[in-house]
């Protein structure tokens, strides 16, 4: 591992605590100076420097020294696709399926863990998004409504005009948006860009 990975995984592993570099100073029994070096890459722990920090981030040498920065846009690209479950069959499932797939590989594929939160925090916002026009739409009976794509085509088929008109265009808008955002981030791993997906409230740190 070169130093600037093994410094990104340090500060990832702070942040997880919850540590500012000042807590983990505290915590590691080692000067801020020291945390602060490591951090930029401009010095790797070794003997009893790592087994301190170790021992403050509750991780093993072997877990810290051991880790790999791998990138695979395959496995990123499949994160966001997964998306499209929930547009297709149901938003709790473009909910699940890229939270399980975002807690399996976070920690060992480059850009997994920025990507995963982003896309889950992005999806819960829209869920809320969806429920709430529907809640509003059906005056409550939204449990009769199964949310998917297939279902918004049948219940535009079947609108009255009026406030029916409103409350599909709302919906119709807020499914595009989302399929337009899964494949423009799509390029977006592919051209190695970071991906974008707003608005979205951030329900993962």
């Amino acid at each position: 591992m070169n130093n600037q990975n093994l410094a990104i995984k340090i500060k990832d592993l702070r942040s997880r605590k919850g540590f500012s570099q000042e807590q983990l100073s505290e915590e590691s029994k080692l000067s801020l100076r020291t945390i602060q070096r490591i951090e930029k890459g401009e010095s790797i722990p070794r003997g009893d420097t790592l087994i301190k920090l170790t021992q403050a981030l509750e991780v093993t040498p072997d877990d810290l020294l051991e880790w790999t920065d791998i990138e695979d846009k395959g496995y990123l690209s499949l994160l966001n696709l997964s998306a499209l479950t929930g547009l297709l069959f149901n938003p709790i499932l473009g909910i699940i399926i890229p939270l399980v797939m975002w807690i399996l590989k976070k920690d060992k594929i480059k850009f997994v863990d920025n990507y995963g939160k982003k896309i889950i925090s992005f999806q819960i916002t829209w869920t809320l998004l969806i429920y709430s026009v529907i809640m509003v739409a059906t005056k409550g009976s939204y449990m009769k409504f199964n949310f998917n794509l297939f279902d918004i085509i049948l219940f535009f088929f079947n609108f009255k005009i009026g406030k029916d008109l409103i409350y599909i265009s709302i919906l119709g808008i807020l499914y595009l948006y989302n399929l337009t955002l899964i494949f423009k981030n799509l390029m977006r791993i592919k051209n190695g860009k970071q991906s974008w997906y707003l608005p979205a409230i951030s329900f993962l740190k």
